[in-house]
């Protein structure tokens, strides 16, 4: 059977209409251009805003870890994300090991912050994404690539050689450089930055970052500059625009109002936000350590950060609907 959703003319794009920002760089040659000239600056890295400057072409390693090549945790359809995001098939995930942030309360600790996984060659980067389009997902969803926007890039001349036409997804703490978003411009169809903590003490406390909030805001803005606010096609899937996720922590609801007034405010109403309440106590945080922190997030809590975002403007907040097949149904096959 085939379904319908309600859809926002002024957040709509016909699933018929839509490319792939990448494939115009693609045919212009600009896309090789541009991932020539992204890896050659791992020659002095300044990729995220650590700006390290080691020479990872030698693959010397300092702040994220990672040399010339990226490591890759997992590679798979994911179904736990965003109903637009996950559809029917799957969100095409590809799990980047290692991080340049060090949150203390890290769910996928061993990954970001033990660095499990393998080194891949640019080549095994392309065929992962051939894969998971092959298996039917409907985008390319890179999570944590801040520290990786080379490799990513030169991995994805190869597989668009090679027939890539999905969406790319850059899910991200955003934690990121100019420099990098500049390289992406034109390339990413939907960025899904995650916006942790307002205050630079706290973001230096729990994140080992405390210029973090005002990197995190500067990139946001580029973001939605590059690619506007989220449309969606006819079936609700994501095709182009900003998804800020904000992952509401226990006792900080006051940083979740300014992160949340910042987006109404200073990027825009129409902002799609995931407010997400999945918090609970993992990486470093114990008893012993980081205590005020060591507890799971309220459903009041959750509620209350709801009810922030509709007083401060924002109105498009992300809902999942796994038993609501009726707001995103597959195509008739």
């Amino acid at each position: 059977m085939r379904g319908w959703i309600s859809v926002d003319r002024r957040f709509f794009v016909p699933s018929q209409e839509f490319e792939p920002a990448y494939m115009a760089l693609f045919r212009s040659g600009e896309l090789h251009q541009r991932a020539e000239q992204a890896v050659q600056q791992l020659a002095d890295c300044h990729v995220c805003p650590r700006d390290c400057g080691v020479n990872r072409l030698e693959d010397r390693k300092a702040a994220c870890r990672s040399g010339r090549y990226a490591v890759v945790a997992s590679a798979f359809p994911h179904f736990g994300e965003e109903d637009c995001l996950r559809g029917w098939r799957g969100s095409g995930t590809i799990f980047f090991s290692w991080c340049n942030l060090r949150c203390v309360f890290c769910q996928n600790f061993d990954v970001s912050q033990e660095g499990e996984g393998q080194v891949v060659s640019p080549d095994e980067l392309a065929a992962m994404m051939l894969s998971l389009q092959a298996a039917g997902c409907h985008n390319i969803n890179f999570v944590t690539p801040e520290h990786v926007v080379p490799q990513v890039l030169e991995a994805l001349v190869i597989a668009v050689e090679h027939g890539l036409r999905l969406p790319l997804v850059y899910n991200t703490s955003a934690y990121d450089s100019l420099e990098s978003l500049r390289l992406l411009d034109g390339v990413v169809d939907i960025y899904m930055p995650d916006f942790k903590f307002w205050d630079s003490r706290l973001s230096l406390r729990y994140l080992r970052a405390k210029d973090y909030p005002e990197v995190a805001r500067r990139v946001i803005k580029e973001m939605h500059r590059q690619v506007g606010a989220l449309k969606f096609d006819e079936f609700g899937l994501a095709k182009r625009g900003v998804l800020v996720r904000h992952l509401v922590m226990p006792g900080f609801l006051d940083e979740t109002r300014r992160i949340l007034t910042f987006l109404a405010e200073e990027v825009s109403p129409d902002t799609y936000v995931n407010i997400m309440d999945q918090y609970y106590p993992a990486g470093r945080v114990s008893d012993r350590q980081y205590p005020e922190m060591n507890r799971h997030l309220t459903s009041e809590e959750h509620v209350e950060a709801l009810r922030i975002a509709r007083e401060v403007g924002l109105w498009r907040l992300d809902e999942r609907a796994p038993r609501r097949p009726w707001l995103v149904w597959a195509p008739a096959t």
